[in-house]
């Protein structure tokens, strides 16, 4: 992707790009406070790197010691920080405060904008999500760029829904309604859906979307599991047990590995087998992020390593 003065195609061919915020989590316990770098879209940027995938960021921080933090926690993932990045005064924050059960509540601190784009390639997947596209001048920056590739590679979606930096819940939806018709899947939580869609079940708002004109719908809910659903297809994958330390990042682990499996799945399309595989592995990457503190995805090794009780069981069924 090109635009001069502000972006310059990467040094490397990128399979996945993904765009929004990427900031400082300041992470408040009782013992005191400890600071990440995080930003769904960065954290989800993170992951992929962490899985092997070759990934770039387009976003927004600031020349200063916490958006060097931001850059060198991404670098050793192998992410690349695409140029002009370095573009606000300072870099955004999300203190979140943890509560009993491990869950956590957030304050931010943010800026959102970034330079017109236009793109001089477009890599397999786009992927972009939170705050990025509803918080204004920035969004509608993300949302011209999504209407520019949506028709040439696949687009990823995780609204990631904060009310404190929204507006009403009238124009929260039309946001995200207006934004799904550009995607092919659309990836959102349990809190996610009954806040955009109060009363409806997860069954009914994944046929919202679907109908809206999204390809896949992914609704993650905890210890509940995940429903994927197409238009001829609904199935509901089980959580994988583990000792939760807090749920930090969690959402952005099963995005990376749900975009991993979209880019290895082969030739079957979306196919229920194929839909089951990558839910259960996008499960097996939450339960590891949610088992240490922090948005600490898993590398693809320990990714394969948790998933291989599983697969040896199948094999000795006869599957």
């Amino acid at each position: 992707m090109s635009n001069p003065g502000s972006l310059s195609a990467p040094a490397r061919s990128l399979d996945v790009v993904v765009v929004g915020e990427a900031l400082i989590d300041v992470v408040s316990r009782p013992d005191g406070d400890v600071e990440h770098p995080g930003g769904s879209p960065a954290n989800v940027a993170y992951g992929l790197g962490r899985l092997g995938v070759s990934t770039g960021l387009l976003t927004a921080i600031g020349d200063d010691a916490r958006g060097a933090a931001i850059e060198d926690h991404l670098a050793g993932a192998g992410v690349e920080l695409l140029p002009a990045a370095r573009s606000l005064a300072r870099t955004a924050s999300a203190t979140a405060t943890i509560a009993a059960d491990g869950s956590a509540s957030y304050v931010f601190d943010i800026e959102w904008r970034l330079e017109p784009v236009v793109p001089a390639y477009f890599p397999k997947v786009l992927h972009t999500g939170s705050i990025a596209t509803f918080l204004a001048p920035g969004a509608g920056t993300v949302r011209s760029l999504l209407e520019q590739a949506h028709r040439d590679c696949m687009i990823t979606y995780d609204p990631n829904i904060r009310p404190a930096l929204l507006g009403s819940h009238g124009e929260a939806k039309s946001l995200f309604e207006e934004l799904v018709p550009l995607t092919d899947v659309v990836k959102l939580s349990d809190e996610d859906a009954r806040w955009l869609y109060p009363g409806q079940d997860l069954e009914q708002t994944a046929e919202r979307i679907l109908q809206l004109g999204t390809g896949l719908a992914v609704i993650t809910a905890g210890a509940e599991g995940s429903l994927l659903a197409t238009s001829g297809t609904q199935l509901t994958i089980p959580s994988v047990a583990t000792t939760v330390a807090d749920t930090i990042g969690a959402g952005d682990s099963y995005m990376a590995a749900l975009i991993l499996g979209l880019l290895t799945r082969g030739a079957d399309g979306l196919a229920p087998a194929v839909l089951e595989a990558i839910g259960r592995t996008a499960s097996a990457a939450a339960a590891i992020t949610v088992s240490r503190p922090g948005a600490n995805p898993p590398t693809l090794d320990e990714l394969r390593a948790a998933q291989e009780p599983a697969a040896q069981d199948v094999a000795a069924i006869g599957v």
